[in-house]
């Protein structure tokens, strides 16, 4: 195999089935294709909406991932897939396709994390970009409908620490439910920051979940957004009570006011906590541009520099599963054996699955 493997990756945890196609750190194809439209009916993700529209996408999306990075299935170093976390059924729809093309092949299969992936996103780059090392040790906020988690990141391939995670909702999933509460549709992050362009941030002093004195002993890094939720319905109920009209503005802003405050201050403290001048942003919820500017104003002021993968890699996608995996490679790993299965609640800790 050569130094730079030719690797596609296969993606389905959740609503995008994701196949992307990489050349050691080089983007080859990043094709996506979202079944979003379809859970918009039920105001979220429904797991067995998602692993039909998986497999109905899967064999278009791979013909058009290989037709982008003109290159065929034979060309290919080694196949790449998520094997967890993520909704189990939408898991085991990428997991037989990787194990049937890498049987019928003759290829090696690297079975990755899905969040270290999200890691991996932000090294690749396009051909009319230079891709930039990783520096280590860096800390990982990683944000997404599912996922909101807080990362000491040593090595990429090696060695992954989780510091803290989300104990209930995570921050996309508020998004989603203060969206429906408020009568926007779904998906929740870009109505909710659509509505908060007019409003006052300062509005309304919305709680900071596990942000107390009380709670830094055993919650530093962990986060809850489940009392934010609340605290904006119980919010609306008086106002509504009252016969006083709602400002969708205002609740929109302040609500997103809340989060970004919450996931930007106890990043920055684990950046201080262990030493760490570096902090990599990654997930679909680092799309919100208000998250975005906070973290960045704030990080400069306490001298920290951060990554942010393009938008397009933040989201789901087989690009960074495929990154991870040339990464794995390239580091002289062995691929997986065919005995790992969907794992949704695999350990960020686990980097690959069922290494030989």
């Amino acid at each position: 195999m050569t130094s730079e493997p030719l690797v596609l990756g296969i993606e389905t945890s959740c609503d995008e089935t994701g196949i992307g196609i990489v050349r050691g750190r080089r983007l080859l194809s990043n094709t996506i294709a979202s079944s979003m439209d379809e859970h918009a009916r039920y105001g979220g993700v429904v797991p067995e909406v998602a692993a039909r529209a998986h497999l109905e996408a899967l064999q278009p999306s791979i013909e058009q991932a290989l037709a982008e990075a003109q290159v065929g299935l034979d060309d290919l170093d080694a196949i790449a897939v998520t094997s967890g976390p993520g909704l189990a059924g939408a898991l085991m729809v990428g997991i037989g396709a990787a194990k049937g093309l890498a049987v019928s092949l003759d290829k090696p299969l690297y079975a990755v994390n899905h969040l270290v992936g999200h890691i991996a996103a932000d090294i690749l780059a396009s051909d009319a970009e230079e891709s930039a090392p990783l520096e280590y040790p860096t800390i990982a906020l990683l944000v997404s409908g599912g996922h909101t988690s807080l990362l000491h990141v040593r090595d990429l391939t090696t060695d992954v620490e989780l510091l803290g995670e989300t104990v209930d909702d995570a921050a996309g999933e508020a998004f989603d439910k203060v969206a429906r509460l408020l009568g926007l549709p779904y998906p929740g992050g870009p109505q909710i920051d659509k509505a908060a362009v007019s409003g006052d941030p300062k509005a309304i002093r919305f709680p900071r979940g596990l942000s107390k004195a009380s709670d830094m002993a055993k919650h530093r890094y962990d986060f809850s957004f489940s009392g934010l939720k609340t605290a904006v319905a119980r919010w609306v109920e008086r106002a509504q009570l009252n016969g006083d009209e709602v400002p969708l503005a205002d609740v929109a802003a302040s609500f997103r006011e809340a989060v970004v405050d919450i996931l930007v201050t106890k990043a920055l403290a684990a950046c201080e906590d262990r030493g760490v001048p570096r902090l990599l942003l990654g997930g679909g919820v680092i799309a919100n541009k208000r998250l975005r500017e906070v973290a960045l104003e704030r990080a400069a002021a306490a001298g920290v520099a951060v990554r942010i993968p393009p938008l397009s890699l933040c989201t789901d996608n087989g690009a960074m599963i495929a990154g991870l995996a040339a990464e794995l490679i390239s580091s002289g790993r062995q691929p997986s054996t065919l005995a790992f299965g969907a794992d949704s609640t695999l350990p960020v800790t686990e980097i690959q699955v069922s290494a030989t």
